[in-house]
């Protein structure tokens, strides 16, 4: 993997999905992410799609309230779809926990252990930003 960043889109694998992204017709695009969102969740033993994953992830965050935008250097040059399904947000952050509980998976790729540590940063505000906000119920009203 040749990564010079911990950015979501700063390693080769994730700069290409991004070059997938732009080429793909525009209604194809959400798809792609799903895909690449269910494959990492359903993979058994090595998650050789992490890296697309966490880009996937971080163009879905973009779009979440409190979401970031996506360094357009590496990521997709087109613009993309606004991603209505909320099930997407639930993919994206199942996806994530799945590529953080893997200790032999890309968190095992840091040589440093600061660019580990900011990599798992990022992971954690993606999946901030994608959880659902809990239900806001009001118990009951009282009054004086």
């Amino acid at each position: 993997m040749g990564t010079w960043d911990t950015g979501p889109f700063d390693n080769d694998t994730a700069a290409d999905f991004a070059n997938a992204l732009d080429e793909a017709e525009p209604e194809a695009r959400e798809a792609l992410i799903r895909g690449v969102l269910i494959r990492t969740i359903d993979a058994t033993g090595y998650l050789a799609e992490a890296e697309e994953a966490v880009a996937a992830a971080a163009l879905i965050a973009a779009q979440c309230p409190g979401g970031e935008p996506v360094d357009m250097s590496y990521g997709p040059e087109t613009p993309m779809p606004v991603f209505l399904p909320s099930d997407l947000r639930a993919l994206a952050d199942e996806a994530l926990a799945r590529i953080v509980g893997d200790e032999e998976g890309p968190a095992s790729n840091w040589v440093d252990p600061e660019d580990w540590k900011q990599w798992r940063a990022i992971l954690t505000r993606l999946r901030a930003v994608l959880a659902p906000p809990p239900p806001s119920i009001a118990l009951f009203d009282v009054q004086p």
